[in-house]
C-alpha cells in the first residue's frame, strides 16, 4: 500500500464508482429492544466455506452506534418491487421500523418482509478503513425467495427483467 498522497481526481473515482452495478440492502440490528437499519450497497461474499460476508458502513450514520455494539446484523436483500423500502431506509431521523413490514430472524436480526434474499451474520472482525467500518461476519442463517432483486447503477434503480442476458 502506497503512503504517498492520492493525485487521482475524486470525481474520476466516483465516475468508476458510477460503473459498477450493485445489489440493494438494508442492514439491520437490534439496539436493546430498538430495532436499527439502513440502506447499504457495499455488501459482498467473502467466502462461501465457511459463509463469510463483509458489509461497509459510514462512521456517520445515525444506526452505526448500534451496529458498532451489536454482536449480530441482518443484510437484507431488496426486492425489485421495494424501492419505497428503501426509501425509508435511505432516510434520517425517524422509526424506520414504524411503517415496514419486518419479524425478528431467529438470531434477533430484524428480517424485512418481502425481501429477495435475507441473511443473518455474527460479527467476527470490524476494520476501520477511512470513514467507514468493514464488519466481516459468519452467516448464521438465510433466506431466500422467488423474486427479482432491486439493483443500483449511476444513481438509477433498475430491476433485472429490464436488462439483457448476453451469451456467447
Amino acid at each position: 500500500m502506497t503512503t504517498a498522497e492520492a493525485t487521482v481526481d475524486p470525481e474520476i473515482v466516483k465516475d468508476v464508482h458510477r460503473q459498477f452495478v450493485t445489489g440493494v440492502t438494508v442492514v439491520t440490528t437490534v439496539d436493546g429492544d430498538t430495532p436499527r437499519g439502513l440502506a447499504v450497497n457495499a455488501f459482498c461474499s467473502v467466502s462461501l466455506e465457511p459463509p463469510v460476508v463483509l458489509v461497509c458502513v459510514q462512521a456517520t450514520s445515525a444506526s452505526y452506534p448500534a451496529l458498532f455494539r451489536s454482536s449480530h446484523l441482518a443484510v437484507n436483500i431488496l426486492a425489485a418491487d421495494q424501492l419505497p423500502v428503501l426509501r425509508v431506509f435511505a432516510a434520517k431521523g425517524h422509526d424506520k421500523f414504524a411503517s415496514i413490514d419486518w419479524e425478528p430472524g431467529r438470531h434477533g436480526s430484524p428480517i424485512i418482509g418481502g425481501c429477495a434474499a435475507a441473511i443473518e451474520v455474527e460479527i467476527g472482525e470490524r476494520l476501520q478503513a477511512g470513514t467507514h467500518t468493514v464488519f466481516i461476519g459468519h452467516v448464521i442463517d438465510a433466506r431466500t425467495r422467488d423474486a427479482d432483486p432491486l439493483i443500483y447503477r449511476a444513481g438509477e434503480f433498475l430491476a433485472p427483467s429490464g436488462l439483457t442476458t448476453i451469451t456467447e
